[in-house]
């Protein structure tokens, strides 16, 4: 077992880390507290191939593996969580899931620029009384020859109104014996005509982030343009989230370590009862608790990158990093706060932000208790991996880092 990064991966935390703490932590609490997104982030993520981090060269990629995905996303989000968001549905929502199940033509046609960022995509999956019951989803896909005609509204996409592409699961058999084997999933262009979409606002955290609805009005989708075949959509959308949640776990253990280090460096400042805070028992129990967990976090969501790149199923590995990694980071900015007193009370300091940030990603992707419920059905016996006719493709360097 060797855990120590290439120089590659280090390559990667050091590009990442400086375009998220140069460029983007001056400006943050401004577009926070305004609760618009920040205009320049996704064209210079786009700029820099962070977008495009871990597709293959061939179509449009920076041929690096699924660890550089998950240490890119810890960078972006040890700064602000709007920048993992978009890594998360863009790359891991959108890309991966046209990797694994598109054809060659399809990746020619979208992930080609979706991976240089030429095009923004997302995910639509949740509806308005639909979120991790996925089997429940009642937007429409009724075929008429070469098309499809989708009807029907997401709720809670990151990226709603700023997206060129998304990939929707609907409907497509209502009369399916199982609910989940009637659902089937399309590349979806958000300009055509019948969609229309926007942004929300009011939100608790990752309020520099795009968050919106879409509305799909009798739409035309191309046959061509649905993902895998009829019935496939419950497939598709579970592997899907086995992308998204390695980057929202990876991304939660940024958020563990900017708390951490906010932390340590109030408690050498602060003073009380004539010597720093840092000196006092309890506070040093708070720091070392925020140190453990992200250890565990990061090798957790480091073992998912490291089977991701040799082909394995994640399901359970990335519902253990998911769940471990989005209640500690919750858990460290909570004891942050704590550490830096009133002043963590306040946007003077990063911590209150990231804590508003962390609470929400135990919700999307799946909530913590989607994630028990997996976990347990492993452990009893009640569930397996069964093949998929279609399996993410293993990391081979000569593929990934080969011209067309």
């Amino acid at each position: 077992m060797d855990f120590a990064l290439s120089a590659e991966h280090q390559m990667v935390q050091s590009m990442v880390r400086d375009f998220a703490q140069k460029e983007v932590a001056p400006v943050i609490k401004e577009y926070d507290r305004r609760q618009e997104p920040i205009p320049f982030t996704l064209e210079r993520m786009a700029e820099l191939g962070i977008l495009g981090i871990c597709l293959p060269v061939r179509y449009g990629g920076q041929g690096m593996d699924f660890i550089s995905l998950g240490l890119a996303c810890e960078e972006l989000e040890a700064v602000d969580t709007h920048l993992r968001v978009a890594m998360s549905v863009h790359t891991g929502l959108a890309s991966l899931t046209l990797l694994q199940w598109g054809s060659e033509e399809q990746k020619q046609k979208y992930l080609v620029p979706l991976a240089r960022g030429e095009k923004i995509g997302c995910g639509a999956f949740t509806e308005p009384g639909c979120g991790s019951d996925v089997a429940a989803i009642r937007t429409s896909a009724r075929r008429e020859g070469d098309v499809y005609i989708l009807n029907g509204e997401k709720m809670w996409i990151s990226l709603a109104s700023k997206a060129d592409y998304a990939i929707v699961t609907a409907r497509t058999n209502p009369d399916a014996p199982k609910p989940s084997s009637g659902l089937s999933t399309f590349i979806v262009d958000l300009h055509s005509p019948g969609v229309s979409r926007g942004d929300l606002h009011g939100k608790l955290g990752v309020r520099a982030g795009s968050t919106g609805w879409i509305n799909f009005q009798d739409v035309r989708v191309p046959v061509e343009n649905r993902l895998g075949e009829e019935g496939e959509g419950f497939k598709i959308t579970m592997t899907a989230f086995d992308s998204g949640r390695y980057t929202v776990a990876a991304g939660a253990t940024g958020i563990i370590r900017a708390a951490l280090e906010a932390s340590v460096r109030y408690a050498n400042e602060r003073e009380t009862f004539g010597r720093p805070i840092a000196q006092h028992q309890l506070i040093q129990e708070k720091i070392a608790r925020m140190a453990q967990d992200y250890e565990i976090a990061r090798l957790l969501y480091l073992k998912v990158g490291w089977q991701k790149n040799q082909g394995q199923r994640t399901t359970l590995s990335t519902s253990y990093a998911k769940k471990f990694a989005t209640e500690a980071s919750f858990a460290a900015a909570n004891e942050a706060i704590q550490i830096h007193g009133a002043y963590g009370y306040s946007d003077e300091y990063d911590v209150e932000r990231h804590l508003r940030n962390a609470r929400g990603a135990m919700i999307y992707e799946g909530s913590s208790e989607i994630q028990t419920l997996i976990q347990a059905q492993y452990a009893l016996g009640l569930r397996a991996d069964k093949p998929l006719r279609r399996e993410m493709p293993a990391y081979d360097p000569e593929f990934w880092q080969s011209e067309p």
